[in-house]
């Protein structure tokens, strides 16, 4: 759950992500579901949202055509698409009230990594 500051623009914004608005209370709270899975992600409106150094981070499987098309629907990003050290493409952004987002695209690197942990065979 993230809170916002503007419960109308940062409802409008998470469906203009793509994801599918399905409780809303009392103009104060939200919950979506994502378009693909199980996962949902809540929104709570607070006066003066305490930001921290959370990002919330939304996979997509192709970063650059994800990018053009919220670009296209007036979403500003900080940062484009960018390939990162750790072999990820990234493109940072935020909502209206300044919580930070990241379009991403991993792939098997999300989980398997070239230095991933081995287990430990006796554990």
């Amino acid at each position: 759950m993230v809170e916002v500051s503007n419960f109308d623009d940062s409802v409008e914004f998470y469906q203009t992500l793509g994801l599918r608005l399905i409780v809303s209370a009392r103009g104060e709270y939200a919950r979506f579901e994502m378009p693909s899975g199980s996962t949902t992600f809540s929104l709570y409106l607070k006066d003066a949202p305490i930001l921290g150094n959370t990002v919330l981070y939304f996979e997509v499987d192709d970063v650059d055509r994800s990018y053009a098309e919220l670009l296209e629907k007036g979403v500003k990003f900080d940062c484009p698409p960018t390939d990162q050290i750790y072999r990820w493409r990234t493109a940072r952004f935020r909502d209206p009230s300044g919580n930070q987002l990241c379009l991403f695209h991993a792939g098997l690197d999300r989980r398997f990594p070239p230095w991933r942990l081995e287990q430990d065979p006796a554990a």
